[in-house]
């Protein structure tokens, strides 16, 4: 953690919507006048889209049906670490991009499933803002999460996740609904190992719970709406949260428990507004006095 150089580090599994509140985070940003430089989680994979795939051929020859995207060695946790570190240090680094597909391979002038060169930091960024799968990961190796100023999860219940994740792979990536499965399934054991145990770390937890039937999520028509939701945002220390102020100006909330507030589906953005806007401000207010 930095006085000087803030870090925000957003973490959630691939589905669970950290895409969603980064924009959130954007628009906080560009009201409040915050410069920040973003990094992506997926610019921290180990191995492009070729040598993954060839990745998981030999570890599946050898018995491995465990490895995937999600496990801590398909990544590079040192290399993030060092960058978090070096940032809180002296609020310069760098980043590259995993290019996804075809309309990012125009912008980036990469092929597909490759990366792109590490480039530098802008200067004179107020803070850096991580969004991906492993921002809060502590383990022998490494202890990404000590360096994060603020950490924020993302965890929709799992039926909801994975809804979202057949969705989006299935309309943007072409996939089958028994690919996206396949791919579920082989993730289970490191989303359990590996993604978990990261959301104890985290600061603030949102977690979507939808309230329609979501029993069988290979077969779900649709994704549940905000309105066919409700949102549990568990804060892991409520000192300084004034939930009489957050439930007075979020209609139809309430406490569920002495750290924990439960918000309409479709107020989920002006939640995040109300929360993260006076911590954003206090961290880049305490990084421009020292």
């Amino acid at each position: 953690m930095s006085k000087k150089h803030p870090i925000i580090s957003v973490t959630g599994s691939s589905g669970a919507g950290t895409s969603t509140v980064k924009h959130t985070f954007d628009q906080i940003f560009r009201r409040e006048g915050v410069k920040a430089v973003s990094i992506e989680g997926d610019a921290f994979h180990r191995y492009n889209r070729a040598d993954m795939k060839a990745e998981l051929e030999r570890r599946y020859s050898e018995g491995d049906q465990t490895f995937s995207h999600f496990s801590y060695e398909a990544n590079e946790l040192g290399e993030l670490e060092r960058v978090f570190r070096e940032y809180g240090e002296t609020g310069q680094g760098k980043t590259r991009h995993y290019v996804h597909d075809d309309d990012e391979a125009r912008k980036y002038g990469v092929a597909p499933g490759h990366f792109t060169g590490w480039s530098a930091f802008d200067d004179d960024s107020d803070l850096l803002f991580y969004e991906g799968l492993h921002g809060a990961v502590v383990n022998d190796e490494v202890n990404i999460a000590k360096h994060a100023d603020l950490k924020i999860g993302v965890v929709p219940v799992i039926n909801l996740e994975w809804i979202q994740k057949i969705h989006r792979d299935r309309a943007s990536r072409g996939y089958s609904t028994e690919a996206v499965t396949d791919t579920i399934l082989r993730r289970m054991h490191a989303y359990v190992h590996c993604i978990c145990p990261q959301f104890t770390q985290t600061d603030i937890n949102f977690q979507r719970v939808p309230v329609v039937d979501t029993s069988n999520p290979l077969v779900a028509r649709w994704i549940p709406t905000p309105d066919e939701s409700l949102v549990v945002i568990r804060f892991a220390n409520p000192r300084g949260i004034d939930f009489s102020y957050l439930t007075s100006m979020i209609h139809d909330s309430w406490m569920s428990r002495a750290n924990s507030i439960v918000i309409p589906g479709g107020k989920a953005d002006l939640a995040m507004q109300l929360i993260l806007t006076p911590m954003i401000d206090r961290l880049v207010s305490e990084a421009r006095r020292a």
